[in-house]
């Protein structure tokens, strides 16, 4: 391959490692698993670049994250533990930062727990949505579904994640 198609390799999809690690980590709920899979990515990535003729790179990638995802999954056959952020941090002096931590802490966890609990397609189109803002359209590129598909998808999950918080407030 050549210097120049490595170049832009590097320059247009290494930049998208954040993005592809989110998707991986909500996708399947364990951060060491979500960290083998972009790096299988980004192998794919890599062979396929070549025949990559243009486009949205993050879209690109995206697809390629996804899809390794479920085959993730399906190879692994092991029941999923949900993903849990890191929720001890530096210790604060002043209390009432100490409280708006833990409130912030706390939400994050309602909302986390609540994700978790849709089923996978939902999921899916929240995360690309609400957390890697991509358009209905990319989406629907990602996902290999109509972008009518996508916007069903999200008024059905964010229905579902209403619901649960009410349940939860």
């Amino acid at each position: 391959m050549s210097q120049n198609l490595l170049t832009r390799f590097e320059s247009h999809v290494i930049p998208l490692m954040d993005d592809a690690y989110t998707l991986a980590r909500y996708l399947l709920r364990d951060e060491h698993d979500a960290q083998d899979v972009v790096q299988e990515a980004y192998l794919r990535a890599w062979r396929h670049f070549a025949g990559f003729r243009g486009g949205d790179e993050r879209a690109w990638l995206l697809t390629i994250v996804r899809n390794c995802c479920y085959t993730w999954r399906r190879a692994q056959r092991h029941e999923v533990v949900a993903y849990e952020d890191e929720q001890h941090g530096a210790e604060e002096s002043d209390s009432s930062a100490a409280d708006a931590a833990a409130a912030g802490a706390s939400d994050r966890d309602l909302v986390s727990s609540a994700l978790d609990r849709l089923p996978r397609e939902y999921r899916e189109v929240v995360v690309l949505r609400e957390i890697e803002g991509l358009s209905y359209r990319e989406i629907a590129r990602v996902a290999g579904v109509p972008v009518g598909t996508v916007m069903w998808r999200l008024a059905r999950a964010r229905g579902g994640l209403r619901r649960a918080l009410k349940r939860s407030a």
